[in-house]
């Protein structure tokens, strides 16, 4: 596995998958180390100098004027960790704990931040060794950066807290000694640098917008696999439609809409009777390529902020002119990160309800003008069929509602009012991930309920009618995993069937692959 070298500029992310869910391994460039001692014999100027600089010779947030003796430096710096961990929450995950160390990590390699190079070293040793951190989810404001759960990360490097390590929680102290580290004792400026940034929240950003770009072409096959199942048509798809509103990811979507569909013998030709489907067949690409344009973002904002120096003060170090200027500005603020987090949630959400109207449509005979029995099944009365996770559509796209309700426009003063305005950046990324959550089950449930419908279209245009390129694929895959559903059965295996299948990328993989690697 290749080591993934920190130099505080050019992490992907890519860089963060390898690290975060692969465990590969990371280590420090020698022009970040550089950078790294220039800052940390800065702050020791600072301290000979006996100058006024905040976090370093001062008090913290509403505390800033207040001088600390050179004797309380180092007290200062182990007060923040131990007073500032007060999350609350479960713990994140192994792989979004590790994705935090390591964007904490990059950042500090910048330089900017005046942190030793042993402390960076033993943070990247813990994320080698593999001691995780237990870090609560929740006590983020998104501004002071992500204080409390950032300071949750740094407890075991002076032997506190609580850790993971080898799959059993063990205290802090113990974890590292069980990985052969050895704790220290935090120097000036040190505890904050460790705390003040946006890690957490750009983690999370990270991992889901990948997780939403996946989700988003699951959309999509799922979708073409529904409009089969309907006989729908796929002349909205036509590509001069979509060249007069030219839109890019709406014209990504509807080519990728026509390579799912290529060759496809259960779609409705262009001369029927029936010229135009519902809108949640005939707009995929509109819809779907709005979600894009938001992924799209998110993508940018979080590949900005993956080399961002976010944390307060920063030192600005002048060899030429033998200077150090200490500037405090706003970098951990999350408003950046938040508002992209809302609108990926927002958009995700709609990929949800979309779904679900599809889901509606394939069980409601009525609305699909009888292609399909009601509710997918043969047997109506005596099998209730696929009634019931069509409902669990509907409350899922109904919570994802509630969830978009934007938390970047909400703010609560803190700090004694110095800390006046706030991003809630965590908030929105706690609810972004629980509203990708809903979507996974929703497209597992519109998958399922399409390969039900095409086995009834089968059965009256024979069994060897040809499904397009992907679909095929996809309707193959779940095949392999879910059976044809007779009778009513337990439906909650066959749904989590399917949606490991999306969780793992499989479905994204083997479809894309059929297709011969066909881009998105």
């Amino acid at each position: 596995m290749n080591t993934i070298t920190l130099d505080g500029a050019s992490l992907t992310f890519d860089d963060v998958l390898a690290v975060a869910c692969d465990g590969a391994p990371v280590s420090l460039a020698e022009q970040a180390v550089a950078s790294v001692r220039r800052a940390e014999q800065a702050v020791q100027r600072l301290l000979r100098e006996g100058r006024v600089a905040y976090g370093i010779t001062t008090g913290f947030g509403a505390f800033k004027n207040r001088i600390i003796p050179p004797d309380q430096i180092e007290q200062l710096q182990h007060n923040i960790l131990v007073s500032h961990a007060a999350g609350v929450g479960e713990p994140f995950d192994e792989p979004t704990t590790r994705a935090i160390m390591l964007i904490r990590a990059n950042t500090l390699a910048r330089g900017y931040s005046g942190i030793r190079l042993e402390t960076l070293k033993l943070l990247l040793a813990m994320l080698n060794a593999g001691v995780h951190p237990l870090i609560p989810q929740k006590g983020s404001l998104g501004a002071s950066g992500d204080l409390a759960p950032l300071a949750h990360m740094s407890l075991p490097l002076i032997g506190q807290g609580a850790a993971r390590f080898c799959g059993e929680v063990l205290p802090g102290a113990e974890a590292m000694h069980r990985a052969g580290l050895q704790p220290i004792r935090l120097a000036a400026k040190e505890g904050l640098a460790l705390t003040n940034g946006t890690a957490v929240m750009c983690a999370l950003g990270v991992l889901e917008t990948v997780r939403a770009e996946r989700l988003s072409q699951v959309a999509d096959i799922a979708g073409c696999l529904s409009l089969e199942a309907l006989y729908g048509t796929q002349a909205a798809f036509d590509e001069r439609i979509h060249r007069l509103r030219p839109f890019p990811r709406q014209q990504d979507c509807a080519r990728y809409l026509r390579a799912l569909l290529a060759g496809s013998e259960f779609t409705r030709p262009p001369n029927s009777g029936d010229i135009q489907d519902a809108y949640t067949l005939r707009c995929i690409p509109q819809v779907h390529g709005a979600a894009r344009d938001a992924i799209a973002y998110a993508r940018w904002a979080f590949e900005i902020e993956l080399n961002a120096v976010t944390d307060n003060p920063l030192l600005f170090v002048d060899e030429a002119a033998d200077a150090v200027d200490v500037i405090s500005g706003g970098n951990f603020h999350g408003e950046p990160l938040a508002i992209a987090m809302d609108y990926l949630g927002l958009a995700v959400s709609e990929l949800g309800n979309i779904s679900e109207r599809r889901i509606m449509r394939l069980t409601d005979e009525a609305s699909n003008t009888h292609v399909l029995p009601a509710f997918l099944t043969r047997q109506g009365g005596l099998n209730s069929g696929f009634m019931i996770v069509q409902y669990t559509a509907a409350a899922l796209a109904t919570e994802n509602k509630v969830l978009s309700h934007p938390a970047s426009v909400d703010t609560i003063p803190t700090s004694a009012n110095v800390e006046d305005h706030v991003s809630m950046g965590m908030t929105a990324a706690l609810k972004l991930r629980q509203i990708l959550d809903n979507v996974e089950h929703i497209l597992a449930i519109e998958l399922l309920a399409a390969a039900q419908g095409i086995d009834f279209r089968r059965q009256e245009i024979g069994p060897w009618a040809r499904l397009g390129q992907g679909t095929g694929a996809a309707y193959a895959l779940i095949r392999e995993h879910v059976p044809f559903i007779e009778r009513d059965t337990l439906m909650y295996p066959h749904i989590e069937a399917v949606r490991r299948l999306i969780a793992d990328g499989m479905m994204v993989d083997e479809v894309n692959r059929t297709m011969g690697g066909r881009a998105k």
